[in-house]
């Protein structure tokens, strides 16, 4: 093959965008005057393609703008679903799957601890209940309700004394409405 033959085939290095002028200036210079005007025709047809192209994709874009449209695609449900689909892009990674799989186990075993925690807040408290100073306390308790409230049985538990004596003082401090308008 001869150097007019080859066309693209060439092996000469060609110029990048932003290189050296010189450079160019001088692969130029080698160029035989049908060789430039073979890739000048060259040129100008990758030049006529690229604008076919852009003016193709341009149309391209418009159908699909208009397919959205009647469709009722709008930009919020094409946001929602491309999160959907990086969602599951995600989670479908071995990483995703081992870090929820981690997640979970530790999880599982704090669980497990905070039930462990709460069986021993339980004994604690019924080891309190049945302590003497516990037992000493109830008995004080009992006694003030009786003075307070009067003759009713003993017993019931500690809410319910609490209760009457909070009744029998809001009872014996509060004057009545229809005293307070007889005094006036």
């Amino acid at each position: 093959m001869d150097r007019g033959e080859q066309g693209l085939l060439r092996t000469d290095p060609v110029p990048e965008e932003g290189e050296d002028v010189a450079a160019t200036i001088g692969a130029t210079e080698t160029l035989s005057e049908e060789e430039r005007e073979e890739l000048r025709r060259e040129l100008a047809k990758v030049e006529e393609e690229i604008q076919t192209l852009s003016q193709v994709l341009a149309a391209k874009e418009k159908h699909l703008a208009e397919i959205k449209r009647k469709l009722g695609i709008n930009s919020l449900q094409e946001l929602k679903q491309n999160i959907a689909k990086g969602w599951q892009d995600v989670t479908a990674t071995s990483a995703y799957k081992k870090t929820s799989e981690t997640l979970s186990q530790a999880g599982q075993k704090a669980s497990a601890a905070f039930s462990s925690v709460g069986s021993v807040i339980t004994k604690k408290l019924e080891d309190v209940k049945n302590s003497p100073t516990f037992k000493s306390f109830e008995e004080k308790v009992e006694n003030l309700k009786s003075k307070v409230g009067g003759n009713k049985p003993a017993g019931g538990d500690f809410g319910e004394v609490l209760n009457s004596t909070a009744s029998a003082s809001a009872t014996t401090t509060e004057p009545l409405p229809e005293q307070t308008q007889e005094s006036l």
